[in-house]
């Protein structure tokens, strides 16, 4: 009987300089049948079947480890990394092996990386290039690693969401997707849903249809379920806004995954709004002499109720804080992310664990509350939300009461324990009652932006108390291309940075560098055509 060569593999080992070298053995012959059952010994060579290596793993194991005692062998040299899962199996035994080098030019994998781990007596890799994230991964486990990649790999999906750290896949609540996805994207997403336990809502740049299902089945493949997948496309097709309509049925009732359409917020201006607004001024325009006095009358009252309604729910947060012990909810939260770092062996250090007393308390009033922002000499003091999206606390206040005030609130895209490059923070522009974001408009003024006290805002949460310097303030028509979230790489945040300086009314003389995180406020202003930003930089806590 012959076996053809692509379906049996014919392994090398060989001792070269005291050194053990695993190897594809190439060739075009056909292997025989006796060779799957047995084996090829000569004085420096062993060739056995991958077939018959499954079969006696145990005795070729056995077997390695009295070579490596026989010949001082420390090292192992493995060819091509496909090879890499099964000699570490095969060294199991071989504890005198202390060192891997991987000699084929592609990059570790999570596999590898887990089996490392597991084999306690290596404690060097050297191959051509891993994650950065697999490096603090293995140096935890006392791995040295050795890359002779000079720059670090990562595919677009690990740096778009800026997954360097164990500690980042691990807490990201939100990564986004850009279809369509490559291999190595596709690799490296079900490695981060292999580590990731809070994933909730993904971002995707478009609609494919293809892309969209592998992806589903992809979480699916993983377990993951009450997940919210929103696709930033400005949809005009009738067969595509169908389907999509269909497969949120579908996956919704099945998988509980959630699919939604985000229009660009230009799109929306120029089509939906601005058709609304037609119609609604036709109408209007015949009937608007008659209800000025009303509407004026309507405004004054809404804004006095709007004030006392605001004032009201403020002086019950404080009874809230002043009343409440705090000790129990941040035991609670803290335990919950200690253990997740037991069980991870993640350094204490490297979880973030609840300080703010006072927020701490607000928990039992909301849990979607996050921080508390600070802007001097306005009306601003007030605890900042986080809902799934941003249309909730539009309309709603921190008691989750339907409002019109709605309340500040942090873009559910960020990071609220960790802060991103660029952190939102939105409110209401109620300019006569002076609530929300009311009283923003005083920033405009040089009196106030000239003060060098007013120049610093506190925005403080469960984790961090924290101080901004402000380097931007500026009116600008409507648009988001200030409400970048993520960014490719230094040069791009670092434009970004410069796009926002040159608007700014005034110049503030405060640097921003590569590294830094920055905070930004948004409100509207001059009845909507505008928006009013503030742009702050994080300062160091000395």
């Amino acid at each position: 009987m012959i076996i053809k060569v692509n379906s049996v593999k014919k392994i090398l080992i060989s001792i070269e300089n005291n050194n053990i070298v695993f190897s594809y053995k190439t060739n075009n012959s056909s292997i025989n049948n006796d060779l799957i059952n047995t084996n090829i010994i000569s004085n420096n060579e062993l060739i056995f079947s991958d077939i018959y290596i499954q079969e006696n793993e145990k005795i070729i194991s056995s077997f390695i480890k009295e070579l490596s005692i026989q010949y001082a062998i420390k090292k192992a040299y493995i060819t091509k990394i496909a090879l890499t899962p099964l000699v570490l199996n095969l060294l199991k035994k071989a504890t005198n092996i202390t060192e891997i080098e991987i000699k084929e030019e592609e990059t570790l994998t999570y596999e590898i990386c887990e089996k490392l781990i597991s084999t306690n007596h290596i404690k060097t890799i050297t191959c051509y290039n891993m994650q950065p994230f697999m490096i603090e991964l293995l140096d935890k486990s006392g791995i040295t690693c050795n890359s002779r990649c000079e720059i670090l790999y990562l595919s677009n999906f690990m740096e778009k969401n800026n997954l360097l750290r164990y500690s980042n896949i691990y807490y990201k609540t939100n990564i986004r997707i850009t279809f369509p996805l490559s291999l190595e994207d596709l690799k490296d997403l079900e490695d981060f849903l292999k580590i990731n336990k809070y994933l909730k809502t993904i971002h995707i740049n478009k609609l494919i249809n293809s892309e969209l299902e592998n992806l589903v089945n992809i979480l699916i493949k993983y377990n993951r379920h009450n997940l919210k997948i929103i696709i930033h496309e400005n949809l005009t097709d009738e067969k595509q806004a169908e389907y999509l309509k269909n497969k949120n049925k579908q996956y919704k009732k099945k998988y509980k995954i959630y699919l939604s359409l985000e229009y660009s917020k230009e799109y929306l201006d120029k089509n939906i709004f601005k058709q609304a607004m037609t119609n609604t001024l036709k109408i209007c325009g015949l009937i608007i002499s008659s209800i000025v006095i009303l509407i004026v009358t309507y405004i004054g009252v809404s804004n006095y109720i709007a004030e006392k309604q605001v004032d009201s729910i403020k002086q019950n947060l404080a009874e809230v804080i002043e009343i409440t012990d705090p000790t129990e909810i941040i035991k609670e939260k803290n335990e919950e992310n200690i253990e997740i770092a037991e069980e991870e062996e993640t350094p204490l250090e490297e979880i973030k664990l609840i300080t703010n007393t006072k927020l701490a308390s607000l928990l039992t009033v909301n849990e979607e509350v996050v921080g508390e922002l600070i802007v001097n000499n306005t009306n601003v003091d007030y605890p900042v939300v986080q809902a799934s999206d941003n249309d909730y606390y539009l309309t709603h206040n921190i008691n989750k009461e339907k409002n019109a005030n709605g309340w500040i609130y942090l873009d559910f895209r960020n990071d609220s324990m960790n802060l991103d490059k660029n952190n939102i923070i939105y409110g209401h522009n109620m300019y006569y009652s002076g609530v929300m974001f009311g009283t923003l408009y005083k920033t405009y003024n040089a009196n106030w932006y000239k003060n060098k006290d007013n120049q610093i805002i506190t925005y403080n949460t469960l984790y961090d108390n924290m101080k901004f310097k402000i380097f931007a303030i500026y009116k600008v028509p409507d648009t988001n291309d200030y409400l970048k979230v993520f960014f490719d790489g230094d040069k791009d945040f670092l434009d970004f940075i410069d796009m926002l300086k040159n608007r700014s009314i005034y110049d503030f003389q405060v640097p921003v560098n590569a590294d830094d995180k920055i905070i930004t406020l948004s409100t509207c202003s001059n009845n909507g055509t505008k928006r009013l930003v503030i742009h702050a930089v994080l300062l160091d806590e000395d």
